[in-house]
């Protein structure tokens, strides 16, 4: 979602064109793909559809139109407010962010960030924090979650926003977000998975009066084998929203791209639910209609949405309706797809109102903000969601804290140990902990980024909260510059506090616009000297990193008196306690990295470098295809800092007897997909005029969006339905509904490609003195010899052990499917596997670079073996 305030600076009016492009480079084409496929031929969405078709059946064109759009910015208690059609009994519906709570609300939970969540590689908590997010948004009366986030990947490690999804790799992303969307929705809040596609950094990713969005090119086999997979897991899990991303892609904005919207999701990935664009991220109003884009947030045209009540659609898409541009069974089947959402996640019964304002902490206050006049009224119940959630925050905050060194088994602290604990980021900052705006300012502890993907804290349990609880005997330095008064003693174990921070583009925090363009990849507030300056003073020396993805540690990491380091990620508001049961050593760490760090940026390809202004559409070309993160370390034989994947404990395990098992025989092209099931039946008829026109004596409110038109401005776009003037459809354009893909079939795709190929089981011992919990990853490499290029090694799999004390064991399975096993062939538009009979490596062990056994799929057998990297 994109700042407010941004456009309060633009004054143009509404329509202006965009003149000036840069060419999309050769090969890199957003192919026309026409109609939109109609919703509702999936067995589990069959009820949700027929009950939506006889409630669509019965409305109005103006009731309909009412529900595919926000009433406008401000205008509601939500950050995203449609229009209602309570003849019919369906109330306005909410929708808000984030990804790590209920936004802009009070006495709710400020959980741990996505990028925490992935680094406990942990599935359990990832469902369950998945279930506790969307406890408290239905508690406060949200119908639709704006979260989880899967884009950006990170493929550009300084991208702002990488710390609301799970971690640089598709696997990791996707089984974070398909556990969170079903966690979400098992208690009826419809959870909405973004941004559709690409979108990997901040700056210029929006279409506005100076420029177009950057336009992300990519070929067809790396959205498909990187890009879109979490996307395709989301849709499988039967989510019931997808949100674009601002940006374009080949040269077509994501909002308007048929390519992405007909045939990618809805044709060949199934998805059964709504598209809604990003906030002011639509861009048209028939083009967006035809490519796909079922609801418009918040409902005003992107360069004035605080002018005077503009938008695409709302009244617009009522006229286009009875003018003929846009075809009748296009509006019914986006208001079914709304609906079908609405309905199969049971809110229509007894589903809470909101209760709160996002605008606003007070209890009363305007009811529509964004208004010249408003009424007035109770906008603010302050209802308790929070429950016994913060255990489970503090679970996924503790079990993602990933030791990176301990030297000499530094940690975990005894009891009694005598510390001295430096850095601001060791404790609230005294300005307040909500003192920023959606957290935009770097002070005090860092629990989460900034942006539309922060949440306000109930409560910051802060390391020294921690501390001060566990009655430690410590001497805090609340500076980030060495004070000359610490008086290090042979016996003090000096603690310090560094972190890095990013977010959204609207807010612009030390320099750096969301990406981290000012800060690079190094600490922020000096970070590195603090730690030099300690580290010079003090004989034993223990790091902890609060930060929104990679940093670069070469200054220090290798000093001597530097015997620990543990990445603490954006903890949430449990950041004070979950790190005392680690650094104590009530538990042991068990996170692993949800990314590489690297030993210098030079470690990455240019490619994946920030692109600056460009005049005309910054391109932005995917030229390193699928090599990012730890492929592409792999690839160019770069030996990073430390791996993906990588995490010690203060126990050690041993990892025994793996099997494999097959259990599908495969084929080098999937069976036949399903053919589609019936659709709802769709009117072609364009209804009469009468129904948009506005109610008799109906209070406006300026600036609200309603779908009505004047009686006078409806009868002549119903004359124009019969003129011989006609919408210029876009090329390829056509209103005959197609079969569908052969790589679809069902949600996610054709259902063949999740059959299990193989069943792997590794058992897993605790070798160590101390309980501990182990995570096995499981990568797969390809035959040699195929005809394409791929990774060595790629994530497939992973699993986490319970607690297991010493000398305990525990087998895990994980599997491989087809799709593990398949690449995108980009001529056959299929999933191939590429030699049936080939000996794929199954690589399983603690790390990307610590892989001890291969089992071979040609044999089903075994072994312990050298790491392929």
């Amino acid at each position: 979602m994109y700042s407010l305030l941004f456009y309060s600076l633009l004054s143009a009016a509404a329509g202006v064109a965009i003149d000036k492009r840069t060419d999309v480079p050769a090969g890199y084409v957003a192919a026309p793909y026409y109609p939109a496929p109609h919703g509702g031929w999936v067995s589990d969405w069959s009820e949700s559809y027929r009950k939506a078709s006889l409630l669509v059946q019965n409305m109005t064109l103006a009731e309909k139109t009412n529900l595919t759009a926000g009433t406008g910015i401000f205008m509601g208690r939500c950050v995203g407010n449609t229009g209602s059609a309570l003849r019919v009994g369906i109330p306005q519906l909410c929708l808000q962010d984030g990804p790590l709570g209920v936004r802009n609300t009070d006495h709710n939970t400020a959980f741990p960030a996505g990028i925490t969540v992935g680094a406990t590689w942990d599935k359990t908590l990832m469902r369950a924090r998945g279930v506790a997010i969307g406890e408290e948004f239905r508690g406060k009366g949200i119908n639709v979650h704006l979260g989880p986030s899967v884009g950006p990947l990170g493929r550009k490690p300084r991208g702002g926003r990488n710390w609301e999804g799970f971690g640089a790799d598709p696997v990791l992303q996707a089984f974070g977000g398909a556990l969170t969307v079903e966690g979400v929705q098992s208690v009826g809040v419809i959870a909405t998975i973004k941004h559709l596609i690409a979108n990997e950094q901040e700056q210029y990713r929006m279409y506005s009066l100076v420029q177009p969005g950057i336009s992300s090119n990519l070929d067809d086999r790396t959205l498909h084998e990187l890009y879109l997979w979490p996307f395709a897991e989301g849709v499988r899990s039967g989510v019931g929203s997808v949100m674009i991303a601002y940006n374009a892609v080949n040269g077509s904005a994501c909002s308007q791209n048929s390519y992405l919207i007909n045939n990618i999701l809805k044709d060949e990935l199934g998805f059964q639910g709504f598209v809604m664009s990003d906030w002011l991220a639509q861009v048209s109003g028939v083009s967006s209609t035809l490519a796909g884009l079922d609801m418009s947030m918040p409902g005003d045209i992107h360069t004035v949405p605080l002018a005077t009540g503009s938008s695409y659609w709302m009244y617009e898409y009522s006229r286009s309706i009875l003018n003929g541009s846009i075809p009748v069974d296009r509006l019914n089947d986006a208001v079914t797809r709304i609906l079908a959402s609405y309905l199969k996640l049971g809110q229509d019964r007894n589903y809470p109102r909101p209760n709160f304002d996002s605008n606003t902490q007070d209890a009363e206050g305007p009811l529509y903000p964004g208004a010249l006049i408003s009424p007035s009224g109770i906008v603010n119940e302050f209802v308790d969601v929070q429950a016994n959630h913060a255990k489970t925050a503090k679970e996924v905050a503790r079990d993602a804290i990933t030791l990176l060194k301990n030297v000499n088994n530094s940690l975990p602290l005894s009891k009694n140990a005598s510390l001295k604990i430096f850095g601001t980021d060791a404790e609230k900052t005294s300005d307040g902990i909500n003192s920023c705006a959606d957290q935009g300012c770097n002070k005090g502890t860092l629990g989460m980024g900034w942006g539309s993907g922060s949440a306000r804290y109930p409560y910051l349990n802060s390391p020294i909260d921690g501390f001060k609880t566990r009655g430690a005997n410590y001497t805090f330095y609340n500076t980030d510059s060495f004070p000359s008064n610490s008086n290090p003693a042979a016996t003090d174990t000096a603690v310090v506090f560094v972190n890095a921070d990013a977010g959204e583009n609207y807010i612009t925090v030390d320099g750096n616009p969301g990406d981290r363009t000012n800060a690079n990849l190094n600490l922020w507030h000096n970070g590195d000297k603090l730690i030099k300056d300690v580290a010079a003073k003090y004989s034993n020396v223990v790091v902890v990193v609060h930060t929104v993805g990679q940093v670069l540690l070469e200054e220090w990491i290798d000093l001597p008196s530097v015997q620990a380091v543990l990445f603490a990620h954006l903890p949430g508001q449990e950041a004070g306690d979950s790190l005392m049961e680690v650094l104590y050593g009530d538990v042991s760490p068990s996170g692993h990295l949800p990314y590489t760090i690297p030993t210098s940026e030079s470690n990455y390809p240019e490619s994946v470098g920030l692109r600056g202004f460009e005049i005309g559409q910054p391109q932005d070309t995917f030229t390193e295809g699928l090599y990012i993160d730890y492929r592409h370390f792999n690839k160019a034989g770069i030996k990073p800092r430390y791996a993906f994947g990588h995490g010690l404990s203060y126990t050690t395990f041993s990892f025994s007897s793996p099997t494999i098992t097959p259990v599908t025989k495969l084929t080098a092209v999937p069976p036949t997909r399903p053919a589609k099931g019936s659709t709802p039946s769709y009117p072609t008829t364009i209804p009469p005029a009468s129904e948009a026109y506005w109610p008799d004596n109906f209070d406006r409110i300026w600036r609200y969006l309603y779908s009505w038109l004047d009686k006078t401005d409806a009868d002549n776009a119903a004359k124009d339905a019969s003129s011989s003037t006609k919408y210029p459809y876009p090329a390829g354009y056509s209103n005959v509904q197609k079969a569908g893909p052969a790589a679809g079939g069902a949600q996610g795709g054709n259902p063949a490609l999740f059959d299990t190929a193989y069943d792997i089981s590794v058992t897993i011992t605790n070798t160590g003195s101390r309980s501990g919990k182990a995570v096995a990853q499981l990568y797969l490499q390809y035959p040699t010899g195929i005809a394409f290029d791929t990774p060595i090694i790629q994530l497939r799999d992973f699993a986490k052990t319970d607690e297991l004390a010493a000398g305990k064991t525990q087998t895990v399975k994980m599997r491989l499917t087809r799709k593990d096993m398949s690449v995108w062939d980009v001529v056959k538009q299929n999933w191939i596997v590429p030699n049936v009979s080939g000996d794929y490596g199954v690589w399983i062990g603690e790390s990307s670079d610590k892989l001890g056994w291969r089992c071979g799929t040609a044999a089903a057998k075994c072994a312990s073996a050298t790491s392929p990297v």
